[in-house]
C-alpha cells in the first residue's frame, strides 16, 4: 500500500532520517512513536505529499488515496459545521461528474475495439468502484452520524465554525477525513481535544476502518487498543515491531538490554586487546603480532547503544500544609451562560486527601466547575472552600499564561518565594531544562516544553488542593508516567479533569461525571465507568422501547388474566435472582481483578511466556467482569419497566 524507500531528511547539521525504508500493508494499524523532535510529524507530512525529502521516495498504487489530519488546521470559519463536513464529498461530486462524462462518451463512440474505448471502460469501472466505496446516496446521513459520534448535537450542525473552539474545529476536520474514507489515513494526535466518550467512539470506528492507518498519539490506551504494529523513530533510524505499544516497550527494552550487554562485552574485548597492543608493540619479536591486533580493532564494527529512553523529568510535589477535613463543598450549584444551560443541582463534598477524576462530555461544564471553585466564574448555589485550603491550578491553556518575552530562568526566578530551599536552576533541571536551555525565551519553546515549565512554576507555592485541567496535553508518554507517579504520591487533595484513560487508571479514588442535571458519582475505576456508560446507553434505548410498548398496552386498556399475572410474577422473580447472582459475582470478580493487577505489577516482563499468560488471565477476568456488569445493568433497567401493580 505505502512503500517508503531509502528516505533521508537533513536539517542543517542534524540528520532526521538516514535512508530509512519500510512498507505499510492495506490493513495495517501503525503507531508511530519516538521522542519529541524525532521526526514523526515530518514523516506523516512527507507521506501526505506536503513536504519533500532530501533523498528517497514514497510510492503507492495509483488508485490509493491519502487522508491527513495535521495538528494545525485551515478551515473556513464562515461555513456551518454541516457545510464544512460536507466538503468531504468534493471527491464524490467530481467522480459522479466524471462517471456521467465517460458514459456520455461511450454512448457517442462506435470504435468498440479501440484501445481508447477499452481505456474508458476500465476508467468507468474504477470510478464506479470508488463511488461504491464512498456509499453514494448516503452522504447526508453519514455526515450527521459521524459528527454526532464526535460529540456534536443536532443543534450544533447548523452553527458557524467560528462559534466553536479549536478542539471542536479539529473534530470537523477529522469528520471530513472519516467521510472521505481514504485508503491511507494519517492521523497526528487525533485524540487531542476529544473527551473520553468521543475517543471511545473514534477508537471503535477506526477498528473497522477499511484501509491502512498510520497515527501519532501520546494516548497509550488508544495505541494499545487500535494498533497492531509500532514503528519507532530514533537517531535517524526506524525500528519496526509487529506489536501494539505496550508489547513493543517490553520487546524494545529486552532488545536494549541485550544490546547493552553486547556493548559491554565488546568494550571489554577492545580494552583487553589494547592492553596487549601496548604490551607488545615495542618488542621486536612481537611487533607483527601487535600490528595484527591493531588491524583487527580497525576492522571491528563498533556496537552503539540506541538512545531509546529519554531521561524523564523529576517531579515530586512538596509536602502539603494541613487543611480541614472537608476541602470543598458544592451545594445546588447551577450555571448558565445567557440562554445556554450548562448544569444545575450540582452537589459535591470533597474530603481531605481525596483524588477525584472529573469527567463528562465536552461542553458539560468541567472547566466551568473548576473556575467556580477558583472564584473565576460566578454561579447560583453555594461553594464553600475548607479551612486553610491553598489551591494550585493548572489550566488547559496554562502554557499560554506564561510571558513569552522572558527566559525560562526568569519565569521561575520571578516567582520564587522564601520557602523554596533550592535554586531556580536546580528546580528547572528536574524538568529537563539545563545549560543554555534556561536562557531560551518562552516563545521559542515547544508545546511540551511550555507544559513542563508551567508545571515547574506550579511547584513554587505550598498547596493542599491541586486542580488540574487536562494536564497531559502536549506531554509525551514518559513525561505523563512521571506526572502520574508524582500525583499518586502527592499527599494533598486532587481534582483532575482529563480525557486520558490510561492516565486516570489507578490514579483517582472516585470518578465524578458532570451532566446537565448535576454531578453523578461512579464507583470503581475509569474503565468501569466507561463500561457502565456503554451499557447505560443500551439500557436507556431498551427501556425506551419497552416503555413505548407498555404505553401502547395501556391505551388498549388490556387487563391481565390470572395466567398472564402468574407468568409476569415468574419473570419478575427471575430478574430478582439474576440481579442477586450478578451482585455476588461482581464482588468476587472485582477482588480477583484487583489481585491480578497487583500480581502484574510484580511481573518480570523478560519472561515472555509468563507475561503472556498473566496478561491473558487479566484480560479474561476484565472481560468477564464487564459482561456481568452489562447483564446487571440491563436487568436493572428491565426491572424498572415492570408495573408492579400488575403483580398483585
Amino acid at each position: 500500500m505505502v512503500s517508503v524507500s531509502n528516505l533521508s531528511v537533513v536539517f542543517g547539521e542534524r540528520t532526521l532520517f538516514d535512508a530509512v525504508s519500510f512498507f505499510v500493508n492495506e490493513k495495517d494499524r501503525v503507531g508511530l512513536v519516538g521522542k519529541n523532535g524525532a521526526g514523526k510529524s515530518t514523516l506523516l507530512k512527507i507521506i501526505a505529499g506536503q513536504q519533500r525529502s532530501d533523498e528517497g521516495a514514497i510510492s503507492m498504487p495509483k488508485e490509493a488515496t491519502v487522508g491527513y489530519l495535521p495538528q494545525e488546521l485551515a478551515l473556513n470559519p464562515k461555513r456551518s459545521v454541516l457545510e464544512e463536513a460536507g466538503q468531504a464529498f468534493q471527491e464524490l461530486n467530481a467522480l459522479e461528474k466524471r462517471s456521467e462524462d465517460i458514459a456520455r462518451q461511450l454512448g457517442e463512440r462506435e470504435d468498440y475495439n479501440s484501445d481508447e474505448y477499452h481505456r474508458l471502460i476500465e476508467e468507468l469501472n474504477d470510478v464506479n468502484d470508488r463511488l461504491h466505496i464512498l456509499d453514494v446516496g448516503k452522504s447526508e446521513e453519514q455526515v450527521a452520524k459521524i459528527l454526532k459520534g464526535l460529540g456534536f448535537t443536532e443543534q450544533d450542525l447548523n452553527q458557524p465554525l467560528s462559534t466553536f473552539s479549536g478542539g471542536w474545529q479539529m473534530r470537523v476536520e477529522l469528520a471530513k477525513l472519516l467521510l472521505q474514507q481514504p485508503k491511507v489515513l494519517l492521523l497526528d494526535e487525533p485524540t487531542n481535544h476529544l473527551d473520553i466518550l468521543s475517543i471511545q467512539w473514534l477508537e471503535q470506528f477506526l477498528k473497522t476502518y477499511n484501509g491502512a492507518i498510520i497515527l501519532i498519539s501520546h494516548d497509550k490506551a488508544f495505541l494499545d487498543n487500535l494498533t497492531n504494529r509500532t514503528i519507532e523513530i530514533a537517531n535517524g533510524k526506524i525500528y519496526d515491531y509487529k506489536f501494539p505499544y505496550s508489547k513493543y516497550l517490553v520487546a524494545r527494552e529486552d532488545e536494549l538490554e541485550k544490546q547493552m550487554q553486547s556493548y559491554k562485552n565488546q568494550q571489554k574485548y577492545i580494552e583487553d586487546t589494547q592492553k596487549l597492543i601496548d604490551k607488545f608493540r615495542a618488542k621486536k619479536n612481537k611487533a607483527a603480532f601487535a600490528q595484527s591486533l591493531i588491524k583487527k580493532l580497525d576492522k571491528l564494527e563498533r556496537i552503539d547503544v540506541d538512545d531509546f529512553i529519554r531521561p524523564a523529568f523529576n517531579l515530586r510535589f512538596p509536602p502539603s500544609p494541613r487543611s480541614g477535613k472537608v476541602t470543598l463543598k458544592a451545594e445546588d450549584l447551577a450555571k448558565s451562560f445567557g440562554p445556554k444551560h450548562v448544569f444545575s443541582n450540582l452537589n459535591l463534598q470533597v474530603e481531605r486527601g481525596s483524588k477525584i477524576a472529573i469527567v463528562g462530555k465536552n461542553g458539560a461544564g468541567k472547566t466551568t466547575f473548576t473556575k467556580i471553585i477558583l472564584g473565576l466564574e460566578k454561579a447560583e448555589g453555594e461553594m464553600t472552600i475548607g479551612h486553610n485550603v491553598c489551591i494550585g491550578y493548572y489550566a488547559q491553556n496554562q502554557a499560554e499564561s506564561l510571558d513569552p518575552e522572558i527566559t525560562v530562568l526568569e519565569t521561575i526566578e520571578n516567582n520564587m518565594t522564601e520557602h523554596i530551599n533550592v535554586t531556580a536552576r536546580s528546580l528547572l533541571g528536574n524538568f529537563l531544562f539545563s545549560g543554555d536551555d534556561v536562557e531560551k525565551k518562552v516563545k521559542v519553546l515547544s508545546g511540551g516544553e511550555k507544559a513542563r515549565l508551567a508545571m515547574c512554576k506550579l511547584m513554587l507555592e505550598p498547596i493542599n488542593l491541586l486542580i488540574l485541567d487536562e494536564p497531559t496535553n502536549h506531554l509525551d508518554i514518559q513525561s505523563k508516567d512521571v506526572l502520574k507517579k508524582a500525583l499518586k504520591d502527592y499527599d494533598g487533595t486532587l481534582l483532575v479533569v482529563s480525557h486520558d484513560r490510561d492516565f486516570l487508571h489507578h490514579l483517582a479514588d472516585a470518578v465524578y461525571e458532570v451532566t446537565p442535571g448535576g454531578m453523578k458519582e461512579h464507583l470503581g475505576d475509569i474503565y468501569e465507568f466507561l463500561a457502565s456508560k456503554n451499557v447505560e446507553s443500551i439500557a436507556q434505548y431498551e427501556l425506551a422501547s419497552v416503555k413505548e410498548e407498555a404505553s401502547a398496552k395501556s391505551k388498549s386498556d388490556h387487563q391481565l388474566t390470572y395466567e398472564e399475572r402468574k407468568e409476569l410474577k415468574k419473570q419478575y422473580r427471575k430478574l430478582e435472582n439474576t440481579i442477586s447472582n450478578c451482585e455476588k459475582k461482581i464482588a468476587t470478580l472485582e477482588k480477583q481483578v484487583a489481585e491480578a493487577h497487583d500480581a502484574m505489577e510484580q511481573l518480570d516482563y523478560s519472561d515472555e511466556a509468563q507475561t503472556s499468560e498473566r496478561l491473558a488471565a487479566y484480560d479474561k477476568l476484565k472481560k468477564e467482569l464487564d459482561e456481568v456488569m452489562h447483564l446487571w445493568e440491563n436487568t436493572m433497567a428491565e426491572m424498572e419497566t415492570f408495573d408492579t401493580s400488575q403483580l398483585d
